[in-house]
């Protein structure tokens, strides 16, 4: 059982591991064991989330998404395969944090006529400055 967070747990049988071989660093073992992990979580149509934390999820622009809804967590940070299977999970949980966080609707607002004007004002004067800038250069 994955915890997120008090409310929300996801069962193990919504996860699928997969143990592949690491590109990082371990000598010749690297070559022998297979320490990375690929973590595979069906957003789609997993009966452990919320349909909003769903939506949220499956509305990011996240290159780990898959078209039919799967999110896909590489790790291979470490050489231990236990240490990266964990590091996997981790970021997991912190990606369905980061769903859960409903985002504060923005209130569209207009520019006051004083901050129209300081910003006219401020343009005028950076034309000054650049129009005294280039003098005729005489050689004398």
């Amino acid at each position: 059982m994955l915890e997120i967070d008090a409310n929300l747990q996801i069962p193990d049988d919504e996860l699928v591991e997969r143990f592949v071989r690491s590109a990082g660093p371990g000598g010749q073992n690297v070559n022998k064991v297979a320490s990375a992990v690929e973590l595979r979580f069906d957003v789609a149509s997993s009966p452990s989330l919320p349909e909003a934390v769903r939506t949220r999820l499956l509305a990011r622009r996240d290159r780990r998404l898959t078209d039919a809804g799967v999110l896909v967590i590489q790790a291979n940070r470490f050489r231990d395969q236990g240490k990266n299977r964990e590091d996997a999970r981790a970021r997991l949980v912190e990606v369905i944090l980061a769903a859960q966080f409903v985002p504060k609707r923005r209130i569209a607002t207009r520019p006051t006529r004083a901050s129209k004007e300081r910003r006219i004002d401020a343009k005028k004067t950076r034309a000054v400055v650049k129009r005294n800038r280039g003098g005729n250069w005489s050689a004398e």
